[in-house]
């Protein structure tokens, strides 16, 4: 039995892919090993599914679409009797749309932690980000704990007008350390098939959000600076077609794939992102000792400051973009020196183990809280009488 008190825990995620579906998996396999009973209430598809089972959480299917519309009541119906089927103690929901049907299925009366994994209200503009805020402002009365996994996503909750004191606590990010380590870069090359060139790699979904477009736009002033480049984009998503069609012929779209031997192949992994909370893909190249170029978003100089072995530019500054590339594209010597320096940063700080042991100590605090006030109530009728 988990030392906390509680047994069963319930995560609800829509993504089954990248960065959320990791963070989960991650979760499952660590509070599993601490004798939780764990489940997943999912969609059917993607990664998600087989690897929580194989971490040790029963899985659910849980259908939905990404976006929020008019199939959110029914998705959020079908949560709630999926809730009242494993009867958790706490529910732990993962970004957006698990955050939306999930604090509408439960309105409270589970224990709820919600980790928005980058809030919903920067992926929208105009009317629907106004409606997101005020989504986001009302649904706090049904959260006990908000995650967030930067100090940054937690002040861009602020500034937006969330009420999150003492309801937020900051978990950063973290990876498995021994999965992603440093390899052969020449064997990984041999298993991708890429030529002993230069080689950049991106890994993300292929979509607004993440800035492979701000990348291909900065591509051709890299190419022409450095002999024999190429640039791998890992991922699928929305925006491929249209990506696809813009991208040069040393551009290699990979679709989907375990991005372990991408970053062990790389000289460097960039991601251009628009907006995050804390991304994964930073920790996880650097955990397999490789230099990064991100751009100054929520979680970046968090993720590793940029003396520790990264460079930080501006979103959407194509040239500031290029510039980063260029020198750790030209010399691969000096760019394993700066990954080396991450390694040690990720080491350090970034330990999935830390990350997973520090969420229980939410749950904990969560289910405790919840228990002193149902004492304290319990008390109250009792004296009265």
């Amino acid at each position: 039995m988990p030392d906390g008190g509680t047994s069963r825990v319930l995560h609800v995620a829509q993504p089954t892919t990248e960065g959320v579906a990791r963070c989960v998996v991650d979760l499952v396999r660590h509070q599993a090993a601490q004798g939780w009973d764990v489940t997943v209430a999912c969609p059917p598809d993607g990664d998600l599914p087989a690897q929580a089972s194989a971490a040790g959480a029963e899985v659910l299917s849980w259908p939905a679409s990404r976006a929020p519309g008019p199939t959110v009541p029914s998705e959020a119906v079908r949560l709630g009797r999926l809730i009242r089927t494993v009867d958790p103690d706490l529910v732990h929901l993962h970004s957006a749309k698990a955050g939306l049907a999930g604090r509408l299925a439960l309105r409270g009366r589970v224990p709820t932690v919600y980790q928005p994994h980058a809030w919903s209200f920067l992926a929208v503009r105009g009317l629907v980000r106004r409606a997101s805020l005020q989504w986001e402002r009302r649904a706090l009365r049904w959260t006990d704990r908000v995650v967030c996994v930067s100090r940054a996503e937690c002040e861009d909750g602020l500034r937006a007008g969330l009420r999150l004191e003492g309801r937020t606590v900051v978990v950063p990010n973290g990876v498995d350390t021994e999965r992603f380590t440093p390899g052969d870069r020449e064997a990984a090359r041999a298993r991708l098939g890429v030529g002993p060139g230069p080689l950049a790699v991106c890994v993300g979904r292929l979509s607004r959000q993440k800035g492979q477009d701000v990348l291909l736009e900065a591509w051709p002033d890299v190419r022409d600076a450095v002999a024999g480049v190429t640039l791998a984009l890992v991922g699928d998503g929305p925006d491929r077609e249209e990506l696809s069609g813009r991208a040069p012929e040393d551009v290699r779209f990979v679709g989907r794939a375990d991005p372990l031997d991408w970053y062990v192949a790389a000289d460097v992994v960039v991601l251009p992102s628009r907006w995050e909370g804390m991304a994964l893909v930073p920790l996880e190249a650097a955990a397999c000792g490789r230099s990064v170029v991100v751009t100054d978003v929520a979680g970046a100089r968090e993720t590793i400051p940029d003396d520790a072995g990264s460079a930080v530019v501006p979103p959407e500054d194509v040239t500031a973009l290029a510039a980063a590339l260029v020198p750790r594209l030209a010399n691969r010597e000096a760019a394993d020196r700066e990954g080396e320096r991450a390694r040690q940063h990720v080491l350090r700080q970034h330990d999935v183990r830390r990350t997973t042991g520090s969420v229980l100590d939410v749950y904990r605090d969560v289910l405790g809280a919840r228990s002193r006030r149902r004492a304290s109530r319990t008390g109250g009728r009792g004296s009265a009488g």
